[in-house]
Order: C-alpha cells, then structure tokens, then sequence
C-alpha cells in the first residue's frame, strides 16, 4: 500500500479511473435479459414460464434482479410462482 504526501498509509489500493468497470452487470444480468426480451415478444394474455431449475441463484434474488430492471425501464410486468415455475407476465 502506498504512502499519501502527509506520510499517511492508504487503507486500499488505487488505480486509474480510466480502468474502474462502468454499469453493472450483475449475476443476474443474462437470465433477466433473456426474461425481459421474451417479455417483448410475449402475446396479450400469455405469461412465461421460467423452471425455478434453470435459475443459477434463489428465485427470490432473481425476482429482485428482475424487479429492479424492470423498474428502470419503466416496464409493468407481474410475477407468481409454485414450487417449480417462475411465472412472468406484462400488465400493460
């Protein structure tokens, strides 16, 4: 770790901004890709039906991560579940 000017130790490490990952890209980032434009090809009054084992984390995580994509596009879609499927629907 390096020393600052005053003679203070640096707690963490430093590198260029240039190099620092812009956006976030979640672990959740391709399922709720692949859910969001199946979304966008969906019929009126059809939901999708996602098998709870293809998720790579909890349903519950997912259903954030899906929540919060959602949100940011300014989307409407609904969720269910059983004790196999993800249900995903749009509401408008």
């Amino acid at each position: 770790m390096g020393a600052s000017q005053s003679g203070n130790q640096h707690h963490f490490k430093t590198m260029a901004q240039v190099d620092v990952p812009q956006g976030r890209k979640g672990k959740h980032n391709k399922i709720v890709s692949a859910i969001l434009n199946e979304l966008d090809q969906l019929k009126a009054g059809a939901a999708l039906k996602v098998p709870l084992s293809e998720l790579d984390d909890t349903m519950e995580n997912v259903r954030s991560a899906l929540n919060r994509a959602t949100r940011k596009q300014k989307r409407e879609v609904a969720t269910a579940t059983d004790e196999n499927f993800l249900y995903v629907w749009n509401t408008k």
